[in-house]
């Protein structure tokens, strides 16, 4: 289950992360507290990178859920095949086992891997084999802490989080279709649950006492330049004069746009379009003062607002 995406524009794979003090001591908090971690902030501002960068810089597990309108909040939890399970009632005459139907969530995955390996126990003659050189590493991978990303929650009805309440705060809950009880396994450590929001929809008040929240600052000259650096560092492209310069312009322009230049957009430019225009220039050869330096400035950090038709 654990997965670090590698590729494209948004990679999501945990190696790149500026993680402040501030932030880091909110993630402490939320392991002492055992709340989830609730992250607000701006789109492109980061959030759902912070969990996979955790989870890797701390050989953790990783698994992440992300949210549509159509979540329900037992989708964290687990899933149930009932139309495949009808299909094969009505083949087969010998008793169908409930286990081969239900697909464990990410919630279940983080608490209990053992019971989601079995579905609760449900399957466990599957899984007998003789021991092995590498039991003794498997036991203690599925023993780790894991890290949860729940991501833009925002998305979801507001029964969602209403419904995720209890098994958040018990760390236990029931597979209604079979009455598996599922709770947290013992030497396994409670989870990191990251929860992320755009703030597009107001999240339930008795949900928001029940996390430790923080909000995600808004870029300045100095992070986006210290963010690029770490990004150019991975990449393997020397900091020279020329590249630092560049780094420079286009985190004073950013800043430009977001202060004095919105020009009617609905929100202001963010820190992955400063690494999109930051990506095009050098993959390009823009610098600044170049005819093409204005209209790369445009096509990535102001985006004027689509004309209506």
């Amino acid at each position: 289950m654990t997965r670090f995406v590698s590729h494209g524009p948004d990679p999501r794979d945990g190696r790149i992360y500026d993680l402040s003090q501030e932030l880091r001591l909110a993630i402490d908090v939320a392991l002492a507290t055992d709340r989830p971690l609730l992250l607000s902030g701006e789109p492109g501002s980061g959030k759902s990178s912070l969990a996979p960068f955790y989870a890797r810089d701390k050989h953790l597990r990783y698994y992440e859920h992300v949210v549509t309108s159509r979540t329900q909040a037992t989708d964290l939890l687990w899933t149930f095949d009932s139309v495949r399970r009808l299909g094969d009632a009505q083949v087969h005459r010998d008793r169908l086992n409930d286990g081969v139907y239900v697909n464990p969530g990410v919630l279940w995955w983080s608490l209990a891997p053992e019971s989601a390996r079995t579905r609760g126990g449900l399957l466990k003659d599957v899984h007998r084999h003789q021991p092995d050189p590498l039991d003794r590493f498997q036991q203690e991978y599925w023993t780790r802490r894991a890290v949860v990303l729940i991501d833009e929650i925002d998305k979801a009805d507001p029964d969602v989080p209403n419904s995720l309440l209890v098994p958040l705060g018990s760390q236990e809950f029931t597979i209604a279709e079979t009455g598996t009880p599922v709770r947290r396994e013992s030497g396994v450590d409670a989870p990191l649950i990251v929860i992320t929001t755009n703030g597009e929809r107001q999240l339930p008040q008795a949900f928001l006492r029940r996390c430790v929240t923080f909000t995600l600052p808004a870029p300045t000259r100095e992070s986006l330049v210290r963010i690029a650096g770490l990004h150019l560092e991975h990449a393997g492209v020397p900091l020279d004069e020329q590249t630092l310069a560049l780094v420079g312009a286009l985190a004073d322009e950013l800043i430009d746009v977001r202060e004095n230049g919105r020009l009617g957009r609905e929100r202001a430019p963010s820190t992955a379009e400063y690494l999109d225009a930051l990506r095009a220039c050098r993959a390009l050869g823009v610098r600044p003062g170049d005819p093409q330096w204005l209209l790369v400035r445009n096509l990535t950090l102001v985006k004027s607002p689509q004309q209506e038709g």
